[in-house]
């Protein structure tokens, strides 16, 4: 810690800054333009300024966060907590003041930019066999000459009437058993979890009479960045609501590895994300649950895909061991657990959870959540699947054979990592061109339809302004620079003098491209620096890494058709990621999108039994390749550096792009470049 100036660090945002000690949290956000709300001018009213510190190591920070970071909890925090209740850990971002480096969670709640999470529910044709089932049935009243308990007439009453034999029941629903039957004068609807496996069918909830009301299930993608659910109705299929939210465990690191880390430097540290990440979904169910109009304890079955580290933490297993190799998981097997198993309170009592089986140690569920919804091993071609996420599962194969493999692309895709960054929300530059000829920019932002050179943009997005990029802005703006020759094949940015705007401005050694100036009216200059670049080159190159890597297992050079999927696919255009190289070359007629892939594999699972079998059935046939351990990994990596490619030539690309081939080697202005090479004479 430089001393009188600690560093603060924001998330989900990543902006960081030193201030002077004593600087309240609420002022160091808004002077790094964090997205931290408060209304009532800093006096600790309306607690919209709720933050959550993190302490401890924070080794992708490089920082150590101690437990003094911050002001000990002041008057005005002490009385709001009494009076309206503060959740555990939360501090008020204009009463707290900073005392040493700190990491400080922005929590959603607390963003005046709510998250916009793209993973919204795919149309799919879904074969309806749920595992949870409602069955009306009339009991046998008791009678002393023939002694027997209520449950064991309703087990009798269910084999004759329904074929279930073998029933069994926790111990909270049993104990409701008896009034619920004498109040529906012996006749009860029970709703019957029948697992998959053939295990015992199970007594999920009861009612007494004739009970037609509908039962849920949440179908759940638990990814690194983002979580996502969908409430579906068990009988039709029906998706009543979806929504997402930002994974608190991002405070304690922004990739799965820094989590890792942070369990190795911090004893507990597991425990703490494991709480962080089980409260999350219940807050997640329980606006799922109120948004759909619904009673929570309708919500019968949830079913979760997830990478493995995040599979971990969920079920509050430590991850140390998926840190280093070889990668083991504690188990590779799907699970059926009770919601109580997982202190997910916000759903029925008794409801049973099925996560879905993970391929290997850093191939999860959600690849298998992909493979099941996209179904590569019935394919006659072969087919390159990609679900791009702050770790990219990639899957390539046809009825033969299937391999599968992770690369750590980074959070960058998701906006992280990048100078004018943020996360999908209103206002954010999600969409980019750049006049080929002028070298001028045009976007358009989430929330708005217009571009930004249409008339009326200016008051279509007054009540958000323009706030930022994020990650399908920052993709498409640096290939919409690459293909304008304002980026060189190396990534270069060149100079005012060498590509003919003055959007182009010195940053140190380097140059940035100005996107768009908001400062005369107090918002934010927002630029693409030769950082964002790298760090997108960094990303997209493991991408393709990991895709060659498998096409050479494959003994490949070219793929028939490439699938797009998650946020990624449903908001990038081919055409952008082929500029890039982020995917090998192909057509891009056979280059589509499948939105939100794992998040369908989920609902498939949730509202299908045999799904299951078939994907349990299937992960053991998928061949996993190991990229962390793989010496060619790092070639493809290297070579995948240049923009598109240093040595692929992409023909199919070449058909309908023409790269222009501008040199900027020079570094900086011409002026300085031209001394260098007197220098040199």
């Amino acid at each position: 810690m430089t001393d009188q100036m600690p560093l603060v660090i924001f998330t989900p945002s990543g902006k960081r800054g030193r201030f002077p000690l004593g600087t309240p949290v609420l002022t160091a956000a808004r002077q790094l333009g964090v997205d931290l709300d408060s209304v009532c001018g800093g006096r600790g009213i309306c607690s919209k300024c709720q933050v959550s510190p993190s302490y401890g190591d924070f080794s992708k920070h490089g920082v150590r966060v101690a437990d003094d970071a911050l002001s000990p909890v002041n008057a005005v925090e002490e009385r709001y907590d009494r009076l309206r209740g503060l959740k555990p850990g939360r501090r008020l971002g204009c009463q707290a003041t900073i005392q040493g480096d700190v990491v400080i969670d922005v929590p959603p709640e607390s963003q005046v930019h709510k998250q916009v999470v793209r993973k919204e529910a795919t149309a799919r044709a879904i074969t309806m066999d749920p595992a949870t089932r409602l069955c009306l049935v009339q009991v046998e009243e008791p009678d002393m000459h023939e002694p027997s308990g209520d449950f064991e007439r309703l087990q009798k009453a269910l084999s004759a009437q329904w074929g279930i034999e073998g029933l069994t029941a926790p111990l909270p629903v049993l104990s409701r058993l008896q009034p619920i039957l004498r109040k529906g004068n012996w006749q009860v609807t029970v709703a019957i979890h029948h697992d998959h496996t053939g295990a015992a069918p199970r007594l999920i909830d009861l009612w007494p009479g004739f009970h037609d009301g509908a039962l849920y299930g949440l179908a759940i993608d638990l990814g690194s960045t983002t979580i996502a659910a969908h409430l579906c109705d068990l009988v039709s299929g029906e998706v009543r609501a979806s929504a997402g939210i930002m994974n608190p465990q991002i405070r304690f690191g922004e990739d799965l590895m820094s989590r890792v880390s942070y369990v190795m430097m911090n004893p507990g540290g597991d425990r703490e994300m494991t709480a962080a990440v089980r409260q999350a979904l219940n807050d997640l169910a329980a606006s799922l649950a109120a948004e759909a109009g619904i009673d929570a304890r309708a919500i019968v079955e949830a079913s979760f895909v997830c990478n493995p580290v995040m599979h971990h933490l969920l079920l509050g297993i430590d991850p140390v061991e998926l840190g280093q190799a070889p990668f083991a998981l504690a188990t590779s097997s799907s699970l059926s657990l009770d919601a109580a198993e997982l202190d997910l309170t916000a759903v029925n009592p008794a409801a049973r959870i099925y996560i879905l089986p993970c391929i290997a140690g850093h191939v999860g569920a959600d690849a298998a959540a992909v493979a099941l919804s996209e179904e590569p091993y019935r394919s006659e071609d072969l087919v390159l699947i990609v679900d791009v996420g702050t770790n990219a599962e990639i899957l390539l194969g046809n009825k033969e054979r299937v391999l599968a493999c992770s690369s750590p692309t980074g959070p960058a895709f998701e906006g992280a990592q990048i100078s004018s960054g943020q996360r999908a929300a209103p206002g954010a530059i999600e969409r980019v061109q750049i006049d080929p000829e002028t070298k001028e920019p045009r976007f358009r932002v989430i929330g708005c339809d217009l571009w930004s050179d249409d008339s009326g943009f200016a008051a279509a997005t007054a009540t958000t302004g323009v706030t930022g990029i994020c990650g399908s802005g920052i993709i498409e703006a640096v290939a919409e620079m690459r293909m304008a020759g304002l980026v060189d094949a190396s990534g270069l940015i060149g100079a005012a003098g060498q590509t003919g705007t003055s959007r182009m401005e010195p940053e140190g050694r380097t140059q940035s491209y100005l996107l768009y100036d908001g400062s005369a009216d107090g918002g934010p200059r927002i630029t693409v620096t030769q950082g964002d670049i790298r760090a997108i080159q960094l990303a997209k190159s493991a991408l393709y890494a990991g895709a060659r890597l498998l096409m050479d297992e494959m003994g490949v050079d070219k793929v028939d058709r490439v699938v797009l999927a998650g946020a990624f696919g449903a908001h990038i255009s081919p055409k952008h990621a082929m500029v890039l190289g982020m995917i090998p070359d192909a057509p891009l007629d056979r280059v589509m999108s499948a939105g939100n892939a794992a998040g369908t594999g989920a609902r498939i699972a949730l509202c299908n039994l045999a799904a299951r079998t078939e994907i349990e059935q299937v992960v053991g046939r998928i061949h996993k390749v190991e990229t962390a351990v793989e010496p060619r990994f790092q070639e493809h990596f290297i070579a995948a550096n240049a923009l598109p490619h240093a040595t692929d030539p992409f023909p199919e690309l070449a058909k309908v792009v023409s790269l222009p081939n501008p040199s900027f080697n020079t570094g900086g202005d011409g002026a300085a470049a031209g001394r260098r090479r007197r220098r040199r004479g």
